[in-house]
């Protein structure tokens, strides 16, 4: 849902108070990202979970949920963003930055049921276009995921289809494996 249609800067949008759900910068619109619901947050939660417990300890990555991006004059909130270790914003003391003025690695988007999927896609085109070196677009309705590689090349995978993974992280999965985290 567009909730402004004047045109602002990227850092008018930033000085703005946050909104709950929160909001996108696209193309000098804001857009209000939908309320995740059940099989979103589980996914979510479940990805960052494994992505982290490989990637982590060995310092050669890390996942976050909902984190504001902010790059190539737009700012997007990745249902969950990836990091090589060397690339995430410290300060001088080595604290985590609040701000990420940058492209994630390997941004994830899971569809809500009320969300265009032209719309996320194109979220995940721009992080492509500004270095993103892998998209994921999980669509839980069919159980597929729409995969986005350098220079925009795109595949959709189902089932038992190996899944790539962003280079340097241990870790195997195949469609079908990612959506069984939602049986219980």
């Amino acid at each position: 849902m567009t909730i402004a249609t004047q045109p602002l800067t990227l850092e008018q949008f930033l000085k703005l108070p946050e909104t709950k759900p929160a909001s996108e910068f696209i193309k000098t619109k804001i857009v209000q990202k939908p309320m995740p619901q059940g099989k979103h947050s589980r996914l979510q939660f479940k990805f960052c979970a494994v992505v982290n417990e490989v990637a982590e300890p060995q310092k050669i990555a890390m996942a976050f949920p909902e984190l504001r991006c902010s790059f190539g004059g737009d700012s997007v909130i990745p249902d969950i963003s990836v990091f090589r270790w060397e690339r995430i914003p410290v300060s001088p003391s080595g604290i985590i930055a609040n701000r990420f003025e940058i492209h994630p690695d390997w941004s994830i988007e899971i569809l809500s049921p009320d969300q265009s999927q032209t719309k996320v896609l194109e979220r995940l085109l721009h992080c492509s276009e500004h270095g993103t070196e892998l998209g994921w677009l999980i669509e839980p309705k069919d159980e597929s995921i729409l995969v986005v590689f350098p220079e925009q090349r795109v595949k959709l995978l189902r089932g038992t289809a190996q899944l790539p993974i962003l280079s340097g992280i241990a870790l195997e999965l195949t469609v079908e494996q990612v959506f069984s985290w939602l049986k219980l």
